[in-house]
């Protein structure tokens, strides 16, 4: 049995795959604040996952994890995981001797893009390429090639929320302007928002269908990051596939909308945008989906991508 981890900034979502790589567990538990209780959330959903599983400690093989922050390709370690009160932490030092497997380390986003495409797999041929674009707080991307990531020379490849598409736009937290993610990340137009809400992107989009004038301009500037986000992945990879997923996206309807609106205008401008058919090459990801804990899941089994989409596909 392979299980895989998703630690959030809120909670930690865990699979366990049988080893035809099917799933036969899944939990999710609140994730702890800090070194120690993010390590101690990860050994309680070990624990849960695998009893879900209706198996024991005995039966795991390995444990994947995706987190963010930065990780260096090989390494278990994770810095500056922000959003978890982590500066940094060796977690496979950590977790190896109490879980007795090998732990390997990915970032999240990454790890969802490995999920991504082996669902994708799974449902039917794979693409030759796709790119999974994360639209939560901030904003990236995964991309993976013939089932392989594409981590770049120093793995910040799809890290396309600090792509600059307005010099006099709004202020982004790297420090420059205009950037995809100071438009369209979930924590920037809470910012810019600034009223209180549980969910305060649903509230833009609530108000701006009210009539209000803040909100519409949040709301347009939402859609024009993303759409900004797919021509970015699409002119610079060529990916068959721009499969968008994170917190944002479960707006749905409301946010292609918006989306699919931007890509046509940039597309009725230009007959060379209009021959790549942007609209036509994005997907969602279903709501509730393991993409990311599958992900990791395979990143701790340390198969190739093909072995796994093709476990994935006859499982």
């Amino acid at each position: 049995m392979r299980i895989g981890l998703d630690v959030g900034g809120t909670k930690t979502d865990a699979v366990a795959l049988d080893a035809a790589g099917t799933i036969i567990g899944r939990v999710r538990l609140p994730t702890g604040w800090g070194p120690d209780a993010v390590t101690q959330t990860i050994l309680d959903a070990v624990g849960a996952v695998a009893a879900d599983a209706g198996a024991g400690a005995g039966d795991v093989r390995s444990v994947g994890i995706g987190i963010p922050g930065q990780i260096r390709p090989g390494s278990g370690r994770v810095v500056h995981a922000v959003n978890l009160g982590v500066e940094r932490l060796d977690l496979a030092a950590a977790l190896t001797p109490r879980v007795g497997v090998p732990v390997r380390l990915e970032n999240d986003v990454k790890a969802a893009a490995l999920g991504a495409y082996a669902l994708q797999a799974a449902a039917g041929p794979a693409p030759d390429s796709m790119a999974y674009l994360n639209i939560g707080t901030g904003i990236a991307a995964g991309i993976v090639s013939r089932g392989t990531l594409w981590r770049g020379a120093r793995g910040t490849a799809g890290e396309v929320g600090h792509i600059s598409v307005d010099p006099n736009g709004p202020l982004c937290r790297c420090g420059q302007r205009g950037c995809i993610e100071a438009f369209a990340g979930g924590g920037a137009i809470a910012e810019r928002w600034a009223r209180r809400g549980a969910l305060p992107v649903r509230d833009v989009f609530d108000a701006a269908d009210a009539g209000d004038a803040s909100a519409r301009q949040l709301r347009a500037g939402l859609a024009r990051g993303v759409a900004a986000a797919i021509r970015v992945l699409v002119l610079v990879a060529d990916v068959d596939i721009v499969v968008l997923g994170g917190g944002v996206t479960a707006l749905g309807g409301r946010l292609m909308t918006d989306v699919a609106a931007e890509l046509t205008a940039s597309a009725e401008a230009s007959t060379f945008m209009r021959s790549l058919r942007l609209g036509e090459r994005v997907e969602f990801l279903p709501p509730g989906s393991p993409a990311a804990a599958l992900g990791a899941a395979l990143v701790g089994a340390g198969e190739t991508e093909h072995d796994a989409e093709e476990a994935l596909a006859h499982g």
